[in-house]
């Protein structure tokens, strides 16, 4: 019961601060709600685009191994030593499709170059011409506007038929429905066949097919030298069967590549398995960085909020030093008299801090609207920022409170 009443009494005697001094008050508290805001600002930024970019690499799939010339984690090194690589090619994707037991899928695709596709008096530039698998599809997971992808025949028979990206598609019919028209490329007519769906609207989207174009790789072999050096990128894409763990698929993948090209026991990889984890380690040292930099502004902020409700609690201990003579006479305890100012430095912490997140939910409220990318104020920063304001306020309370709880009630009272 004591607890309690002590902290009712601290709880009205902080909104009393605010209400007979209101300016003082909140100038004082203003340095908590900045730094408040400043810390649970940049954590809640921070975490926004972290899913944002970690949500758009689980695209790519959790499962998946690439294939690559270049490795993911550190290619800038030895520049020289992956350049004279040779990409991955059609027979690489043939031989793990035909010997590897661990894998449930393989596709492979070619990105030949920038295209220009045609429809009547209309015509795009610039479209990115992909030669694709048929298992391409369903390894990306590719989602149709209109349309459908390649039929079985459709790919083997290396039909004259395409797939459009969204954009290129909108660009080049306007406002007639693409499906079943023809259009021409490199001097050849097309039937398109399909539009892809829309890329979203996330910070690093790596399957973003808005301005490309898609055709089946036997129908690419007949447009350009596909083991030409001038192709932009190959890649072989390996997705695990189910229950087997992307390392022993990583292992079989390599003993099969490396028997397809020929190398000796001691000779080095010239291929990279790449996986999502080598790009989430990368990013995981740069959120740290930017986590950093947040914490340490905000706590220059707290430090100047700390004094300032240090300085209100000094001043509330010596308006009420009679009052405490008073208490301590009629036999208040040193802790109840030294639990109450604390209280109450917590208490207007807490409203300072209150404030800060209030003002984070509105400014990332705003940003999210204004620049199209979707930010949030997470319940676990919300619980942060009042854990960080209760923090200060026993900081800067502590000395206030110690000094009002060790007076000689005789002096107390006569001052």
């Amino acid at each position: 019961m004591v607890a309690l009443r002590v902290v009712f009494e601290a709880m009205a005697q902080a909104f009393q601060q605010l209400r007979s001094n209101p300016l003082r008050s909140f100038l004082s508290l203003l340095g908590i709600s900045i730094g408040i805001f400043c810390i649970i600002g940049v954590l809640s930024a921070v975490d926004s685009l972290e899913d944002n970019v970690r949500g758009s690499l689980e695209k790519l799939g959790n499962d998946v191994v690439y294939v690559k010339k270049w490795p993911w984690a550190d290619a800038s090194g030895a520049w020289w030593k992956y350049i004279k690589r040779p990409n991955p090619d059609y027979d690489d994707y043939e031989a793990v499709q035909a010997k590897a037991k661990t894998t449930e899928m393989v596709s492979y695709h070619v990105v030949i170059g920038f295209k220009t596709v045609k429809f009547g008096n209309n015509s795009v530039e610039g479209s990115v011409l992909i030669g694709a698998s048929y298992e391409f599809g369903e390894m990306f997971s590719l989602e149709f506007d209109r349309g459908r992808y390649f039929s079985t025949s459709e790919y083997y028979y290396g039909a004259p038929k395409i797939l459009l990206g969204y954009t290129v598609a909108e660009e080049l019919f306007e406002n007639i429905d693409p499906i079943g028209r023809t259009v021409k490329m490199m001097g050849r007519k097309y039937e398109v066949i399909g539009v892809l769906e829309k890329a979203g609207d996330d910070l690093l989207n790596p399957l973003n097919f808005d301005e490309c174009i898609l055709v089946s790789y036997p129908n690419a072999r007949n447009l350009a030298n596909l083991k030409s050096t001038q192709v932009f990128d190959t890649s072989v894409s390996i997705k695990a069967a189910e229950g087997i763990p992307v390392v022993q698929m990583k292992d079989e993948v390599r003993g099969i590549l490396r028997a397809e090209r020929r190398l000796k026991p001691r000779e080095e990889d010239n291929f990279s398995l790449n996986e999502l984890s080598m790009i989430s380690s990368v990013f995981d040292s740069f959120f740290g960085v930017l986590n950093l930099i947040g914490i340490v502004i905000g706590l220059f902020a707290m430090l100047v909020g700390i004094v300032s409700v240090a300085n209100i609690m000094f001043v509330s201990v010596k308006e009420r030093t009679s009052l405490i003579g008073i208490k301590k006479a009629l036999g208040a305890k040193q802790y109840a008299i030294l639990l109450e100012f604390l209280i109450e430095s917590i208490i207007l912490c807490l409203i300072g801090g209150a404030f800060g997140l209030v003002l984070v939910a509105v400014v990332i409220t705003i940003l999210s609207n204004a620049i199209d990318f979707d930010m949030y104020l997470s319940f676990g920063n919300a619980v942060l920022g009042v854990a960080v304001s209760a923090i200060v306020g026993v900081v800067s309370g502590f000395i206030p409170a110690l000094r009002a709880s060790q007076m000689d009630p005789v002096d107390a009272m006569r001052k």
